[in-house]
């Protein structure tokens, strides 16, 4: 991970399940940054040549002698650095102060007093505001050069600050949205303190990708990607085509498992109104026989996987011989299993195409894998891209197949189609689908009891699902109106046959996951 030219400002990862959100708190600001773990020497961070550094907050206490430990020397690197939480209490005990365990771990709203002038706090109001805490460490005594630049109630070293050394810590979590002015907090750590121009831009980074993109691929080399419609494929295609036209082929496969009328929208709006050299295969009913008799979700999953890698394989043969295959994987597939063990090298299967790369012997080309969905979305529109396809809702790389619940048939695809469209169609219509994230029907596996006229129905039941989320680590379900709920639910029982029953799904992630499998 790189971004040649750019300044750059480094998070170390002490296990924090905010982690990812202070980087998209960081890249809002225009301020290019990448996460890494904690483990990385001081040697390491000084050949990143980072122009601050962020220290996340993180599970562990710093009492227990299994705790991960930065290195001592990166404090003396004389960079600026903003420990958060878990990694304030790192900069206390590093320098000298003292760190003990809290007779009550504080978690939730706190209303936080700034107690003196500092570039942290610069443009922020005079009187308390509220701050989100989750700790269960404190600060027992300062360390020797450090003053208390913030308190609450509870925690007299709410904030803290080492002006001269450039250090600052603060024992709540600015870039949670519960955080009152936590943004102009960060805003003035970048700017007041490290000195950021904010030179990471959508502009920018399409500019100088398709710039990357020419001059990393050969004037005769060919390119194929696995087109699903979705956001990140769309906008990779729309930067390779820049880069180097028709010489990327864009492949989607129909598998069957598509919502309704995916497959038109695709031909239509990617390939006639896009441009783009696209190549459809259908392959539907190669896929619906090998899930004949299959239930299990894994197995599902893996048939799917297996076949869509048949298809494209066959599809790369028929148009070869290519040189590369793009794909479009953005930076929290990179760092999905973040932990204190640092980021993960496995990709999801729906971006890596399940082994392509190994048997195809194909360059990778991965264009976006530096953005946050909401960045790409961003050089979605400075590429033109429609914002229906911006913005339209996650996909699952198995569609349909992991919708349906137990064994997947045409009949059952296309019951589950007509009932999902008009989920969709009536969202649309009220205004909820871009207030909420994600939005799908379910078909159970189970019957149930009706009356239908004067007659007794057993039939099959849908679920409706819905979610609002920021970044799909966790979720709430979508307050819908009754009404709204009321009127999908008449029509999906008076208009897709074989259904007499209507769920709503009220569970939030966790317990329970997005997707029901």
């Amino acid at each position: 991970m790189s971004a040649p030219g750019h300044e750059r400002l480094l998070i170390l990862d002490f296990g924090s399940q905010y982690t990812q959100l202070i980087a998209r708190r960081v890249r809002e600001q225009h301020v290019y940054c990448e996460i890494h773990p904690f483990s990385m020497t001081a040697s390491e961070v000084a050949a990143f040549t980072p122009r601050g550094i962020i220290l996340s907050g993180g599970p562990a206490s710093l009492t227990s002698a299994q705790s991960p430990r930065l290195d001592p020397a990166i404090l003396d690197l004389g960079l600026p650095i903003l420990g958060v939480c878990y990694g304030l209490q790192m900069i206390s005990e590093l320098k000298g102060g003292q760190v003990s365990k809290a007779l009550k771990r504080e978690y939730g709203r706190a209303e936080l007093a700034v107690d003196t002038g500092s570039p942290l706090f610069a443009g922020l109001p005079g009187e308390p505001f509220t701050v989100w805490m989750s700790h269960g460490d404190k600060v027992e005594t300062l360390a020797p050069g450090f003053r208390t630049i913030a308190h609450t109630d509870s925690a007299p070293y709410a904030a803290i600050a080492d002006e001269s050394g450039r250090l600052f810590g603060v024992q709540f979590h600015p870039e949670v949205g519960h955080t009152t002015h936590g943004a102009q907090m960060l805003h003035n750590f970048l700017y007041r303190v490290c000195g950021f121009e904010g030179d990471w831009t959508p502009g920018r980074f399409v500019e100088e990708t398709v710039a990357r993109l020419k001059a990393g691929i050969g004037p005769r080399e060919k390119v194929i990607l696995g087109l699903s419609g979705g956001v990140d494929s769309t906008v990779a295609a729309v930067l390779l085509t820049r880069a180097i036209g028709p010489r990327l082929l864009c492949v989607f496969v129909d598998n069957g498992l598509l919502r309704k009328n995916e497959r038109a929208e695709v031909e239509e709006v990617m390939g006639r109104q896009m441009g783009l050299n696209l190549k459809v295969k259908d392959a539907s009913e190669h896929f619906l026989r090998e899930l004949t008799g299959v239930t299990d979700p894994e197995k599902k999953r893996k048939t799917i996987g297996r076949v869509f890698i048949e298809v494209f394989e066959q599809t790369a043969r028929e148009h070869g011989p290519l040189d590369c295959l793009a794909q479009g994987t953005i930076y929290p597939d990179v760092i999905e299993s973040v932990s204190l063990k640092g980021p993960s090298a496995t990709i999801k299967s729906h971006h890596n195409v399940g082994g392509l790369p190994d048997r195809m012997n194909l360059r990778i080309l991965e264009p976006l894998r530096e953005l946050f969905k909401d960045e790409v979305r961003a050089v979605g529109r400075e590429l033109g891209i429609p914002e229906a396809i911006l913005m339209r809702h996650p996909f699952p790389g198995p569609g349909l197949g992991v919708r349906i619940l137990g064994e997947v048939t045409r009949e059952q695809t296309l019951l589950l189609q007509e009932a999902d469209a008009i989920y969709i169609q009536e969202l649309r219509a009220s205004g909820w689908y871009d207030r909420t994230a994600q939005a799908f029907a379910v078909l159970l596996p189970v019957r149930a009891v009706g009356v239908m006229g004067d007659e007794r129905t057993y039939e099959q039941v849908v679920a409706l699902r819905a979610v609002v989320t920021q970044d799909f680590m966790t979720a709430d379900w979508a307050p819908l109106p009754h009404e709204l709920l009321s009127r999908v639910s008449s029509r999906i029982i008076n208009e897709v046959h074989g259904v007499n029953r209507v769920v709503y799904d009220v569970s939030s992630k966790p317990p329970a996951t997005i997707e029901w499998e």
